[in-house]
């Protein structure tokens, strides 16, 4: 648009004239109307959720285990691309990073995870996963989505699809990352190593969504302390091989590996404070061959888990100190402690989740709700935090509430994350999940 320079024939002076463009210049201040923006949304979501449905039961087919992602990644590029994002793979080996600017504003982050698990999906559903690849052990396993990675995925597609027909309603750069290993591999890290922010710019805000075994429908979410902390433990206990017929020549590692996976319980029982979360849990016990010969070694493999660094730094201590009784009660060399430092704990940005929260329940009424107090588990979205990105982590109820109403009646627990029967109610838990994560978007955008 042309303006006059200041003259009196046209009887305006700059600063008016100024005050005048300022009136009818398009500008990056919106006021979310909750419920004009989620009917919008879902009206996307009528149009478009055959298709999200089609790419959900495709990736949960076809899941992928950690930096082997690459033929989910090129699905979502491929999606991402068809939505006008400019998009490049292979950051951080197997990511995706898709951009989509609309003028000046603030950068919204939105991750999704894409790597599935080494496990034997066991929910006897028509497009259950019976893929099988190599391990980073090099054996061969099944691989499933137990943990709802393929939710997250297609939610991530629908929720850049609707922002995308909304442009009209925000004004800044959406940053849509598909993250590779999340589950324990360093993902995060391997992104951020390969130069995320500095070669696609540093995020205003972050946002990022996990499905669990709560009643589909559910949007959950808190301020501060999100999630626990994870730590890799690993404890080969060497002890002397012997004939099963004669113990007395060895010195049993078996019988070490067994006495440790009890005796370190008595650190959570006895030396953590009781009201504070903490968690040891061995889940892998590896030694010997055949049942009458007694092994060399035997090694144990688990998880810690816990909110705070003081429980934390406890835990790694009394692991340590216990197997070295251990063995020393033995007779025993000195055993091989591990502890890999892991996932921190997901800190939700007060401010931002207080802004966030009360959005959710403008638009899901009484399915919004704030949790007390921290998951138990632990996700790698913490780097992303840590380098910087105020973030809201937030929850999306999955389970079809027949099957926790009958799980109940039956004194059965509800199939969670990391279940081989952990089945997700595709269309309610995707719709929820597009709806919470674009509005949570457009208001971060206001």
């Amino acid at each position: 648009m042309n303006l006059p320079h200041q003259n009196p024939r046209h009887g305006l002076s700059r600063a008016v004239l100024a005050l005048a463009m300022v009136c009818i210049t398009p500008t990056t201040a919106f006021a979310l109307d909750v419920a004009d923006a989620k009917a919008r949304v879902d009206a996307q979501l009528d149009r478009m959720y055959p298709a999200l449905d089609v790419l959900y039961k495709a990736l949960h087919a076809k899941p992928e285990l950690a930096f082997q992602e690459t033929e989910p990644a090129s699905r979502l590029a491929r999606e991402m691309r068809a939505s006008g994002f400019e998009v490049t793979e292979k950051v951080g080996r197997t990511g995706v990073v898709a951009i989509l600017r609309n003028g000046p504003g603030p950068t919204v982050m939105v991750r999704t995870d894409m790597d599935a698990l080494p496990m034997e999906e066991k929910t006897g559903l028509p497009y259950a996963s019976r893929h099988k690849t190599v391990g980073a052990d090099g054996k061969e396993t099944f691989v499933a989505h137990s943990c709802g990675h393929d939710v997250h995925m297609a939610a991530w597609v629908g929720t850049a699809r609707a922002l995308a027909s909304m442009k009209d309603r925000w004004r800044g750069t959406l940053m849509f990352i598909g993250q590779p290993a999340e589950e324990g591999s360093g993902g995060a890290k391997a992104m951020l190593a390969d130069q995320l922010f500095a070669r696609f710019g540093k995020p205003d805000h972050g946002f990022a969504l996990h499905v669990g075994p709560g009643p589909a429908g559910l949007v959950s979410y808190r301020a501060g302390a999100n999630t626990s902390t994870s730590d890799a433990l690993e404890v080969r206990f060497n002890g002397r091989g012997a004939h099963g017929s004669r113990p007395s020549a060895s010195i049993d590692p078996v019988v070490m590996a067994s006495r440790f996976v009890m005796d370190v319980q008595t650190v959570i029982s006895r030396e953590k404070d009781a009201a504070e979360f903490g968690v040891v849990t061995i889940g892998s016990i590896q030694g010997g061959t055949v049942g009458n010969i007694i092994p060399d070694s035997v090694t144990l493999r688990g998880t810690i888990r816990s909110y705070t660094d003081a429980v934390r730094k406890k835990l790694h201590a009394g692991i340590q100190r216990t197997a070295k009784a251990v063995a020393e009660m033995a007779g025993a060399p000195a055993p091989d402690v591990t502890i890999g430092s892991g996932a921190s704990s997901v800190i939700n940005d007060e401010s931002l989740t207080a802004r966030t929260g009360e959005v959710f329940k403008a638009a899901f009424g009484a399915k919004a709700r704030q949790l007390p107090e921290p998951s138990s588990g632990s996700e790698d979205y913490s780097e992303f935090v840590m380098a910087g990105v105020p973030s809201v982590y937030f929850w999306i109820g999955s389970t079809d509430p027949r099957v926790i109403e009958e799980a109940r009646a039956g004194g059965k627990p509800v199939p969670s994350n990391h279940s081989p029967l952990f089945a997700p109610l595709p269309e309610t838990s995707i719709r929820t999940a597009v709806g919470a994560m674009s509005l949570a978007v457009l208001n971060a955008m206001q």
